[in-house]
C-alpha cells in the first residue's frame, strides 16, 4: 500500500481550519478528503475507507461528539481512530466522554503541524500495520484454505489410489483363480484329448486295416476276371467276367464316394439341394433301390406308410440315402431270409419318424452309444464277414443333422435285432412336384464327334473303345498341349477333359479353348476325380458345359451324349 493510498478524513465547520490542517498534513504524501459538518462526514465515510478521522467538536448542527457515536455504532467504522480537534478547555470529564465516543486523541488550537503530523503519521502507520496484518490474514486463511483442499485432495487421491490398488488386487486375484480354473480345465481337456488321441490312433490303425481289406476284396475279384478274361474261356464265362468287373467298379466307387461324403460334412462343404419333399414316395423310392440286395439275401420287406401325405423340407437324392444305408445296415446284419419293417409316421404335431427293424444281431450297451461315430463297426464275425469301412451310420447321422432331424438306434440287445428311427421335422406346403433320382438307360448310337483327353492312356483306350464300338467318332490326346492342338485341327463336338493333366491344368485347357471363338459350339465335359463343390465351380469359371466324377457310369454318359446330340444336331 503506498501513502497515495491512505486516506485521511479532515471534519470541520470552518474552511480556514480544514487549511491549516491540510498545509500541515501535506508532508505525509496522504489523500486529505473535506468535510464541512457532521452529515458530511457520515456520506464521505460511506463512500471510502479513511486511516484516521480530524474530528472538530465544535460544529453548529451536530457537534463532534454526535457525530463520532454515530460513526462508532456503525459496524464498518467503529474502529476508524478519531482525533477530536477543539479550542476549549477539556476537562477530564469531556476526555471520558470522547474516548467513550470512539476518541484516541486531543488536539487543541491553535493546532502546531509538528505535532499533528505525528500523531496522524502514528495512526497511519497503525492503519497501515492493520491494513498489512489483513493481508496477511487474508493470504494465511487463503493458504490454509488451498492447504486443507490440497490435503482433502490427498487424502481423496490416497483413498482412490487404494481403493484402486484393493480393486487391482481383487482383479489379480479374480485373474489367478480364473487362470487356475483354466488350467485346471486345460490339464483336463488335455487329458481328454491324449485320451481321444489315443484312441483316434487305436481307431486310424483300425480304420486303414479295415480299408486294405475292402480294397483288396473288390481288387482281388478284379484280377480274376481279368485272368479269366485273358485266357480261353466260354462265353457265359467271358459275361460272368464283364458282369464281376461291373459289380466290383461300383462298389470301389460306393466305397470312394462314402469317403468323400465324410471328407464334405466334416469340412462343412456339403450342400443339400432342398424342396418340399413327400416322404412317403422317399421311402417308396429307398425301398425299391434296396430290393435287389434285400433279394439277394432273401428277406422280406414290411412297408407301412401312412394315408396322410408327410412333407418335409430336404434333399431327396441325401434322404434316399440315409434310408438306403439304414436299409443296406439292416440287410448285413442279419441272416438270410429275415425280415426288415420300413415305417413312416407321424410324430407329434410337427415331425415325422422313420423306422427301420431288423433281426439280426443286435447292439450291445457298450456300442449301441458309439454306433454312429466314424468307422465303428460290431466285433463280431458276422460283420468282419459282411465288410464295410463303419462310416454309414456317420453319414446317417451327419445328414439328419443338415435336415434339421435327430436319429437314434435302440436294441434290447446281442441277438435281439436293433430299431434306427429317423425324425424329421415337418412343413406345411405341398409340392409342386416331387422329382425322385431317374433310372439311366443306355443311350443312342447317334453318331458325334468325340475327343477325349485324358493322361491315363489305359483309361481314355478303354473309354474310346467302348463310345466307338457305339458308333461315335473318337480321337484322343493324352496332354494339355496336345489336346489344345487335336481340338482345333479335329473340331469335336464334344471334348471329354479331365481336369488333372501333367503338363496344362485342364481349367486351363478349358481357358484357351474357349478363346477360340471356332469352337463356340464345341461342348466341353469334365471329367476328373475331383468331386468337391469349389472344384465345380473352378471348372464352371474355366468354361466347362458339364461336369462328371469318375468313375463315370456309361449310361449316365450316353445319356449325357444323346442330350448334346440334340443340342449340336449332330447325325
Amino acid at each position: 500500500m503506498t501513502p497515495q493510498d491512505v486516506k485521511i478524513l479532515l471534519v470541520d465547520d470552518k474552511p480556514e481550519r480544514l487549511l491549516s490542517y491540510e498545509v500541515a498534513l501535506e508532508t505525509l504524501g496522504h489523500t486529505m478528503v473535506r468535510a464541512q459538518s457532521g452529515s458530511e462526514a457520515l456520506g464521505k465515510l460511506m463512500e471510502m475507507e479513511f486511516a484516521a478521522i480530524l474530528l472538530d467538536v465544535s460544529m453548529p448542527d451536530m457537534d463532534g461528539f454526535e457525530t463520532a457515536e454515530l460513526i462508532r455504532n456503525h459496524p464498518r467504522f467503529e474502529e476508524t481512530p478519531i482525533i477530536f480537534v477543539t479550542g476549549l478547555h477539556v476537562t477530564d470529564l469531556d476526555q471520558r466522554k470522547g474516548y467513550a465516543m470512539g476518541a484516541v486523541d486531543y488536539v487543541q488550537i491553535p493546532v502546531i503541524p509538528e505535532i499533528l503530523r505525528g500523531k496522524v503519521q502514528a495512526l497511519v502507520q497503525l492503519y497501515m500495520q492493520r491494513a498489512e496484518l489483513t493481508r496477511l490474514n487474508q493470504k494465511l486463511a487463503l493458504a490454509n484454505a488451498e492447504l486443507a483442499k490440497a490435503h482433502e485432495e490427498l487424502k481423496a487421491q490416497n483413498m482412490r489410489e487404494l481403493q484402486q490398488l484393493n480393486q487391482t488386487l481383487e482383479q489379480a486375484n479374480a485373474e489367478l483363480t480364473a487362470a487356475n480354473t483354466r488350467l485346471i480345465r486345460e490339464i483336463a481337456e488335455r487329458e481328454r484329448a491324449e485320451q481321444a488321441l489315443s484312441q483316434s490312433m487305436k481307431r486310424k490303425d483300425e480304420y486303414i486295416a479295415i480299408l486294405a481289406h475292402e480294397l483288396r476284396n473288390p481288387l482281388s475279384a478284379i484280377h480274376n476276371a481279368v485272368m479269366v478274361m485273358q485266357m480261353p474261356s466260354a462265353p457265359e464265362q467271358q459275361t460272368w467276367a464283364h458282369e464281376l468287373l461291373q459289380r466290383q467298379v461300383k462298389h470301389l466307387t460306393c466305397l470312394m464316394d462314402d469317403l468323400l461324403d465324410v471328407s464334405r460334412i466334416s469340412n462343412g462343404r456339403i450342400q443339400l439341394h432342398k424342396e418340399v419333399v413327400d416322404l412317403s414316395q422317399v421311402v417308396r423310392h429307398a425301398a425299391d433301390t434296396l430290393s435287389p440286395l434285400l433279394n439277394k439275401h432273401r428277406h422280406k420287406l414290411h412297408l407301412a406308410l401312412p394315408e396322410e401325405n408327410l412333407y418335409v423340407d430336404g434333399d431327396t437324392v441325401r434322404l434316399t440315402q440315409v434310408l438306403g444305408n439304414l436299409l443296406t445296415n439292416a440287410a448285413k446284419y442279419m441272416d438270410d431270409g429275415g425280415q426288415v419293417d420300413l415305417v413312416l409316421e407321424r410324430e407329434g404335431e410337427c415331425a415325422a419318424r422313420i423306422r427301420v427293424r431288423d433281426r439280426g444281431v443286435g447292439i450291445s450297451d457298450d456300442l449301441l452309444g458309439k454306433v454312429f461315430d466314424l468307422f465303428v463297426q460290431a466285433p463280431s464275425a458276422l460283420n468282419r464277414a459282411q465288410g464295410g469301412l463303419g462310416i454309414g451310420l456317420a453319414l446317417v447321422r451327419a445328414l439328419v443333422d443338415l435336415h434339421g432331424g435327430v436319429v437314434c438306434a435302440t436294441s434290447a440287445g446281442p441277438g435281439q435285432g436293433a430299431e434306427f428311427s429317423v425324425t424329421l421335422p415337418l412343413v406345411d406346403h405341398q409340392p409342386a412336384s416331387i422329382d425322385l433320382p431317374p433310372v439311366i438307360t443306355s443311350g443312342g448310337t447317334r453318331i458325334l464327334r468325340i475327343l477325349i483327353i485324358d493322361d491315363n492312356v489305359d483309361s481314355a483306350t478303354g473309354l474310346s473303345l467302348c463310345l466307338e464300338s457305339l458308333g461315335y467318332e473318337l480321337r484322343s490326346a493324352h496332354t494339355g498341349k496336345e489336346g489344345v492342338a487335336a481340338a482345333r485341327t479335329y473340331k469335336p463336338d464334344v471334348i471329354l477333359l479331365d481336369i488333372g493333366l501333367p503338363d496344362i491344368d485342364g481349367c486351363e485347357v478349358a481357358r484357351r479353348l474357349r478363346e477360340d471363338r471356332t469352337m463356340d459350339d464345341t461342348r466341353v465335359v469334365a471329367m476328373t476325380g475331383y468331386s468337391g463343390e469349389a472344384d465345380r465351380d473352378r471348372a464352371q469359371r474355366a468354361g466347362f458345359d458339364h461336369y462328371l466324377v469318375k468313375p463315370v457310369e456309361l449310361p449316365k454318359l450316353l445319356e449325357l451324349l444323346d442330350t448334346m446330340m440334340c443340342e449340336t444336331g449332330a447325325a
